[in-house]
């Protein structure tokens, strides 16, 4: 039932690392709204450098560790990142990213899936 950003990251992949505080600030921007998101770190970051960029860089949403790469997989056998997708309040995927998205685009089209019944 939220609008959901799903960002399929690394710690070694830099794009996503100088991306990483425009998802903190979207996140904050529109979360009370009924907007989530969740960081999806791929299969081969190690967990330690996972936790340790959540904790230094006080990630506000859920960080999940992808062990198996089953997530990847499922979400299309994703193997460049960043890939990013916006989720709407049924479920379904309304916009994937490769790269760093365009905020200012996101942020709109994040604001019309908020005011969708």
């Amino acid at each position: 039932g939220k609008v959901t950003l799903v960002n399929f990251w690394a710690t070694s992949c830099t794009t996503c690392v100088a991306e990483m505080p425009d998802i903190v600030a979207t996140h904050k921007k529109y979360q009370a709204q009924g907007y989530d998101t969740l960081a999806v770190a791929m299969s081969y970051d190690p967990p330690q450098y996972v936790l340790n960029f959540a904790q230094s860089r006080q990630l506000p949403f859920k960080v999940a560790l992808d062990h198996t790469g089953a997530v990847a997989r499922a979400w299309g056998d994703i193997k460049i990142t960043p890939t990013t997708y916006l989720v709407n309040k049924r479920g379904e995927i309304v916009k994937s990213y490769v790269g760093a998205p365009d905020f200012a685009e996101l942020h709109r089209l994040i604001e019309k899936l908020l005011a969708e019944a």
